[in-house]
């Protein structure tokens, strides 16, 4: 009679301790999350766009990692979960397409007009679902323990900072080919 009541007993304390740890870590994934959008966006800042090896290399930093991969504890969260989108003067995304050719380009197109459709003055970071491209869809949480399955949406964590540099560098000429992306 014991071992039946201690079995019964033993679901529900192990059901609750693995209940408070799973949403302990949603807790810390959520914290994460909005510390990872935050190093992100000061990183992408001072990289241009089109600097591919750069932005990868800041979406990984910011995943807390040196290579692609996932967020510790964060699953399933990784560096392609990062969407990085660069913004004008009223914020909105300016499209790939309008984007100036270089850094250099972009500091001229903003001091001749700063409200042109072409000139990046903030960057937003995302944390968005990789499979869809067209908007940002908040990921879902995968729990670790398969016993206590909270499905609950992840924040997109957005943040928008004002551009820095953007790779410009002093006295180099608009777009000229020791300026670089």
């Amino acid at each position: 009679m014991a071992a039946v009541e201690f079995a019964l007993t033993a679901i529900v304390f192990f059901l609750f301790v693995f209940g408070i740890l799973e949403v302990a870590r949603v807790m810390y994934v959520f914290n994460t999350l909005q510390e990872s959008t935050r190093r992100a966006a000061a990183a992408a800042a001072n990289v241009y766009p089109t600097d591919t090896v750069a932005i990868a290399r800041l979406k990984e930093d910011a995943v807390f990692r040196t290579s692609p991969g996932q967020l510790v504890l964060g699953a399933p969260v990784t560096d392609s979960h990062i969407r990085i989108d660069y913004l004008g003067y009223d914020l909105s995304v300016i499209p790939s397409s309008a984007l100036p050719t270089c850094a250099s380009d972009n500091q001229q197109i903003c001091m001749a007009n700063p409200h042109s459709a072409s000139c990046i003055r903030f960057v937003e970071v995302r944390v968005c679902d990789p499979s869809d491209t067209s908007t940002c869809v908040a990921a879902q949480s995968q729990s670790m323990f398969p016993l206590v399955g909270l499905p609950v949406a992840l924040p997109t964590a957005p943040t928008i900072v004002p551009v820095e540099t953007l790779g410009y560098k002093q006295g180099v000429p608009p777009c000229s080919p020791a300026s670089g992306p």
